[in-house]
């Protein structure tokens, strides 16, 4: 394998030089590209179907870029394509796990919207918690651009806690954060496991998916997926595509939007 260029993400996540503004480069492609082999092949036959309004659901998580806090985060490895693979991710674990519709559409909202509010590609500490109090004060923005129904927003206060939770470690709940995890448990698994499921676009094997990590099991036909919607979509985007056009027409491609 060759080196990777100095200044790619890869290059300086060895060196833990990353910046605070991270944008995927063709180097770290390539190597996320060559640790094929650490996930299962992609079996098409073995991807989850979604409901007519899941996927039109889908079509609507490219969010406008007013509504992140950071304009240099939009086209980030945690920016617009990063929040909609989560989305679609989101929407496959709710389809597995069985829940209901008004739940799920607001999970797969809370999956968009997880990092909207960060300030930077690095442990923004708090940016789940910012994400959540936007969301609260942009309840009626939010329902307008997804055009979802009353039943839908009455879902987004599981939906809040679940963005406000997705980036603190189980391990380190606190009182408060424990008296809120009950309240919404299972969309707040679901969030976690969505995050995690797009971590293969990171540049350090030690940051991809570790299951031990979650409360919601990662079925190996969708960590291959994930993976594969990483590769495909990020090559989209360096080869020109819009961090949004380059993710819907990888889901249109696979019968998800």
């Amino acid at each position: 394998m060759t080196t990777a260029p100095a200044d790619s993400l890869v290059a300086l996540a060895e060196r833990k030089q990353l910046p605070f503004h991270q944008f995927m480069d063709a180097a770290t492609v390539d190597w996320i590209a060559a640790h094929r082999l650490q996930v299962p092949i992609h079996d098409e036959r073995l991807d989850p179907a979604l409901g007519e309004h899941a996927r039109w659901l889908l079509s609507m998580t490219a969010l406008p870029a007013s509504w992140f806090a950071e304009p240099q985060v939009a086209d980030s490895i945690h920016g617009l394509r990063h929040g909609m693979r989560t989305a679609a991710y989101a929407a496959l674990l709710a389809e597995q796990a069985g829940l209901e519709e008004h739940l799920s559409s607001a999970l797969v909202i809370a999956a968009a919207i997880h990092d909207c509010q960060r300030l930077h590609d690095k442990d923004d500490t708090g940016h789940g918690a910012r994400a959540a109090a936007w969301l609260d004060a942009h309840a009626g923005l939010v329902a307008d651009h997804f055009r979802v129904s009353a039943g839908i927003t009455d879902k987004f206060w599981q939906a809040a806690i679940a963005v406000r939770l997705h980036d603190i470690p189980y391990q380190t709940f606190a009182p408060v954060n424990e008296a809120e995890y009950v309240q919404a448990k299972l969309a707040s698994d679901l969030l976690k496991a969505a995050d995690a499921l797009d971590r293969y676009r990171l540049p350090k094997l030690k940051w991809w998916p570790n299951p031990s990590h979650l409360r919601i099991a990662l079925p190996a036909h969708l960590q291959s997926f994930a993976y594969e919607l990483v590769l495909e979509t990020e090559r989209a985007h360096l080869d020109g595509l819009s961090s949004a056009a380059a993710v819907e027409h990888a889901l249109s491609g696979r019968g998800l939007l």
